[in-house]
């Protein structure tokens, strides 16, 4: 299986799995299909389910209790808006513009309403990608997809997380892949975390302007990479 067919597939389990939390919700105390059940019912491997739910536990969906299984935590997810046919009327320098147009905005609301353990899941999220191996696509995309949503949820504006969720679907659509993987270096992978650093570090500060500033100064250079990464793509193809 590709890295693309791997990451379609793990936000595919993913936003599923959101999906069956939400209806799930009302039932806390019965536990979700076992990972086969998962695999089997959303036809995706193990893997991407296991990868999924590391991501709902860390952002507190989900706990698992061994022998017993896995079940719907406090909080439940705000249902994504569903724009399925936006990738094929889109680019990802659109989808950039829109992100620097949303994301400092919710950087500044995050640094002004972020609780306490919404801080810590930031650090947490930040310290997960700080560990994955550099070649490892799929995880850079959950991780980093999962990031970002810590903070939209932070901004405690539903309809802004919303259109962050569509926002971010497009973002995501495999067929774009190839082109995300060529703007990731290891380089540019070290400083997107000092980016990240630094955004915790003004989000948990309550420093609001500070925050949007740093959101739009990673946004930029994730949008330059993507430039450099379509300009290097056509001169491999004429």
């Amino acid at each position: 299986m590709t890295d693309t067919t791997n990451s379609a597939s793990s936000h595919s389990a993913l936003e599923k799995l959101r999906q069956l939390i939400q209806q799930q919700e009302a039932q806390p105390a019965s536990p979700l299909p076992t990972e086969r059940e998962l695999a089997e019912r959303f036809c995706v491997g193990r893997r991407e389910i296991r990868r999924a739910l590391d991501v709902l536990e860390e952002e507190g969906r989900i706990w698992r209790k061994q022998g017993k299984g896995t079940f719907v935590g406090p909080a439940a997810p705000v249902q994504p808006l569903a724009l399925h046919d936006l990738p094929q009327r889109s680019n990802l320098l659109e989808v950039m513009e829109a992100r620097i147009q949303l994301e400092p905005g919710l950087a500044r609301l995050a640094a002004l309403r972020a609780s306490g353990e919404q801080v810590a899941l930031m650090q947490r999220l930040m310290e997960r990608m700080q560990s994955i191996a550099p070649n490892d696509s799929d995880r850079h995309e959950l991780w980093d997809s999962a990031f970002h949503r810590a903070i939209a949820e932070a901004a405690g504006n539903r309809l802004m997380l919303g259109l962050f969720d569509a926002v971010d679907a497009v973002r995501r659509d495999p067929g774009w892949q190839h082109l995300r993987v060529l703007a990731r270096t290891t380089e540019r992978l070290h400083s997107y975390d000092d980016h990240h650093q630094r955004l915790v570090q003004h989000i948990a500060k309550r420093q609001p302007q500070e925050a949007a500033t740093a959101m739009r100064e990673h946004l930029l250079a994730l949008q330059q990479a993507l430039i450099e990464a379509l300009s290097g793509d056509k001169e491999e193809l004429s």
